[in-house]
């Protein structure tokens, strides 16, 4: 075995992942390349065996199979055209109040949220929907942009969230305990976004105008589309209740969420071959990739740990004596700096198994810690110049809209998801009191 400083290590495995990243290699991909060739120079070809027993290891865990459900279901009622009446609801119920377009959609960028699972389901379906409908009403362009990115990541920390379940299986964390953690902070961020709009909207409200009177309606028929909440809302309560309840485990919730969206997309006519077919195919598509980025990053990281370079981060902090705080704040950096390159799942495998022994050791709460990093990986969606939210936008908005535009409107939400971030740093209760009280 060849000797070397946890420096070289870390220097040598890191920066080959990259370049192959930077040639274009997919992350699952360079990741292995990268451990391959470490393990292979540092351990000769008995090295290698680690691979298997790596798949072996990362496979072997029942609660993946939630993700292909949890996948499923959210791209099912993506494609049911639950967003349409959604949005018709929100035009009755709150287009009368400047800025209320604005409210609802971030309210239904969290509904959407908690069935897709993921970021980019909200802002694609409501940049094609909400989008036009709102600059044809007199939106500023910028307000309705940075609404619509802003509430989309929400995707992340409003359960059940794709990206909990991951780290949830990292960290050997409990799912329901970590989507008990993410509702309060997921709610508390989707109020600031919409007190945020209210006031801009109340000081200047030609940035969100109401609706003329003629176009209002009768408290009759905002009362009748309220219809359109109940399905989907008792589906998302129903597949969290079992999970948080205790009545059933993630994986058995997920398969509930996956029937209940295919019964909601027959009872409104939407349920084809084709939608399945699309549908299946996607799942495919995307649970595939995730498993071989788990098994990539879990190979990574034993070798990684393996070599003794995962001492190199424990040396930093005894070598500078930083405090437990200012530690994760350092942790937070970097999730915040990785984000604005790579995607969530991939910053999740790489620092996660790194990371979570030494927030441990800190003596932190590591659900704690799980709100904070889903909270960085939002900042880091929204982002410019390489958020990844900018150019979901991008590829939904009308060419009157440019990316400078899409830029400027992320910035305000930027700094309110950071000011959201610093108050879950400061008071650890937010994200803590309901798990705590449940589990």
């Amino acid at each position: 075995m060849a000797e070397l400083e946890p420096l070289a290590i870390t220097a040598i495995m890191f920066l080959s992942m990259l370049v192959l990243m930077a040639m274009g290699a997919p992350l699952a991909l360079a990741l292995m390349i990268s451990g391959m060739g470490s393990a292979y120079l540092m351990f000769g070809p008995g090295g290698l065996d680690l691979l298997l027993a790596s798949a072996y290891s990362a496979m072997d865990n029942f609660l993946l199979v939630s993700l292909p459900m949890f996948i499923f279901m959210g791209l099912v009622l993506e494609r049911s055209g639950i967003t349409d009446d959604l949005f018709g609801m929100i035009h009755k119920l709150m287009g009368s109040i400047p800025g209320g377009l604005g409210v609802g959609t971030v309210l239904i960028c969290a509904l959407i949220a908690a069935m897709a699972g993921v970021s980019g389901a909200a802002t694609v379906s409501l940049g094609i929907i909400a989008l036009p409908a709102m600059l044809k009403r007199g939106y500023h362009k910028r307000l309705v942009t940075g609404t619509i990115m802003a509430g989309g990541a929400l995707g992340f920390l409003i359960p059940p969230s794709v990206l909990m379940i991951v780290y949830a299986f990292l960290a050997r964390e409990s799912v329901g305990k970590l989507f008990a953690a993410g509702l309060i902070p997921g709610l508390m961020l989707a109020g600031i976004y919409m007190i945020y709009i209210l006031i801009r909207c109340h000081l200047n409200p030609e940035l969100g105008p109401a609706t003329r009177p003629e176009e209002r309606f009768s408290t009759k028929e905002k009362l009748e589309s309220l219809r359109h909440i109940l399905a989907p809302g008792l589906l998302v309560a129903t597949v969290l209740g079992c999970i948080i309840g205790g009545v059933t485990s993630p994986s058995e919730a997920s398969a509930v969420g996956a029937a209940g969206a295919l019964l909601i997309t027959m009872a409104r006519g939407k349920l084809s071959w084709g939608l399945l077919r699309y549908v299946m195919l996607s799942t495919t598509k995307i649970t595939g990739m995730l498993i071989w980025i788990a098994i990539a990053a879990v190979f990574f990281s034993r070798i990684y740990m393996g070599l003794g370079a995962g001492m190199l981060i424990s040396d930093i902090i005894d070598d500078f004596s930083l405090s437990p705080y200012t530690i994760i704040i350092f942790m937070l950096f970097s999730f915040f700096l990785l984000g604005m390159f790579l995607d969530d799942f991939a910053i999740l495998f790489i620092t996660i198994p790194l990371y979570i022994p030494i927030v441990r050791d800190l003596g932190f709460d590591t659900t704690w810690f799980a709100v904070l990093f889903i909270l960085s990986m939002q900042s880091a969606y929204l982002t410019p110049p390489f958020g990844y939210n900018l150019f979901y936008m991008r590829s939904v908005a009308p060419k009157s809209i440019t990316i400078v535009d899409i830029y400027r409107s992320a910035l305000p939400f930027v700094a309110l998801q950071i000011f959201g971030l610093a108050l879950v740093v400061a008071f650890p209760s937010i994200a803590l009191w309901l798990p705590n009280l449940l589990f």
